[in-house]
């Protein structure tokens, strides 16, 4: 749930809380509320879309391997280095 922990929900609260005041708090948890429901609509809605257009074949997609979150550019960089030592160096082929 985007990292959000339950120690860190009720910090939120009681901030909001003190900057809110105890008249205004009741409207903007309303108006939250309101937002979170429109936005799960909303990718409720996308989500039957794409289904629609792509058809049931959305369901064989590998999600898991098109997320930019598993790529680790020093990792990635560590892996080219560690290639190309491993490899023949182009400039000893040259002097020899």
């Amino acid at each position: 749930m985007l990292g959000l922990t339950m120690d860190k929900l009720v910090v939120i609260a009681v901030i909001a809380m003190f900057l809110l005041g105890p008249k205004r708090l009741p409207i903007a948890a309303q108006w939250l509320g309101q937002a979170v429901r429109s936005l799960k609509r909303f990718a409720d809605t996308a989500k039957d879309r794409a289904r629609e257009e792509l058809g049931d074949s959305i369901d064989d997609i590998e999600w898991t391997k098109l997320d930019p979150r598993q790529y680790d550019p020093r990792r990635i960089i560590r892996d080219a280095l560690t290639e190309t030592q491993t490899g023949s160096d182009p400039r000893r082929e040259i002097e020899n």
